[in-house]
């Protein structure tokens, strides 16, 4: 009988720091009102100046290997996803894995914007499927508040700091990891990046004067191709699963806009009230968004062992991707 993975354990860690939508009427030009009509969120968390994205995925990455019931020097691999690293290079995963003690693992990290823990989830199910490696931690992390333009209110407010994890490994029963799904569309790019700061565009005097080291975003293109593209990634899963968001128990899309959720739910089938929140009390975490709401959803007891889970994401490359689990 071929392995199916499973999560193991899931772990999340935001900073104490509330920032709520009141606090950021001070410093731009919005309101309370505005913001949660258009997109749902209240309140997000920022890290303070010292804080890197190694430090809080340490914090979640020992909730996550405690609910698995696994130390560090099992682990195998780490796979990190992020877009706020704490160096150009080395990859955080190394600085993770040293912060661990994961002396056994290998690490690397990777970018997919909003995507990266479910891309980091979807791989490490395939290296257990194989046998290659038994045990993987799979890190969602951001530091997004670092690279936030408080200038520019259409995306200060979106946008918050945060760790989810998850530890994959294989299924001991039927339950587990049942489908995945990945892809990307590169000709999009400048539709939601950083320009500042790589190969293309070093850091300078000349391009810190000109805001390149901040997030820039076409908020209405990216509404439109986000949806689209979470709506494959969802059907994608169910059809080669054999099963209809109809079927769905509980449904986790990336927590970026609230009508962008909506709107993928509506059209995957999914009834609203099997739509998983949190986006109101975090914002958009990027990476690390799904990890958090799937940590939050085991703990409170929303998700259930048997229970059908779509996990689906869309971010900045542009990438997309989707992943079906029966709980175990």
């Amino acid at each position: 009988m071929a392995k199916r993975a499973q999560i193991l354990g899931t772990g999340l860690y935001v900073p104490p720091d509330v920032v709520t939508n009141f606090d950021l009427e001070k410093l731009v030009d919005t309101s309370d009102e505005w913001i949660v009509e258009r997109t749902g969120i209240r309140e997000r968390r920022f890290v303070d100046g010292e804080t890197a994205a190694s430090d809080i995925a340490l914090e979640a990455s020992r909730v996550a290997l405690d609910t698995a019931g696994i130390g560090p020097d099992e682990l195998d691999l780490i796979i990190l996803g992020t877009v706020t690293p704490d160096y150009v290079f080395p990859a955080t995963a190394c600085v993770l894995q040293d912060l661990l003690g994961a002396r056994n693992a290998a690490a690397f990290d990777l970018s997919a914007g909003c995507s990266g823990l479910l891309y980091g989830i979807n791989i490490a199910t395939q290296f257990v499927e194989t046998g290659k490696f038994e045990k993987i931690l799979c890190v969602g992390v951001e530091t997004l508040s670092k690279i936030l333009d408080m200038n520019d209110r259409n995306t200060c407010v979106l946008f918050g700091d945060g760790a989810g994890v998850a530890v994959v490994g294989e299924s001991t029963d039927d339950a587990g990891i049942l489908s995945t799904y990945m892809k990307a569309d590169g000709s999009l790019v400048d539709m939601l990046y950083m320009p500042g700061g790589g190969s293309r565009n070093p850091s300078t005097y000349e391009s810190i004067d000109a805001r390149l080291h901040y997030i820039k975003m076409e908020g209405r293109e990216v509404f439109k191709v986000a949806v689209r593209m979470m709506v494959e990634a969802s059907n994608k899963v169910l059809d080669e699963a054999g099963y209809s968001g109809e079927d769905v128990d509980v449904f986790i899309p990336h927590q970026a806009n609230m009508r962008i959720m909506e709107a993928v739910a509506k059209r995957v089938g999914v009834p609203r009230e099997k739509v998983y929140v949190n986006l109101d009390k975090y914002g958009n975490t990027s990476a690390a968004s799904i990890g958090l709401a799937l940590d939050e959803a085991v703990r409170d007891g929303t998700i259930e062992p048997g229970h059908l889970v779509l996990l689906v994401a869309f971010g900045a490359g542009f990438t997309w991707a989707g992943t079906l689990i029966r709980w175990s």
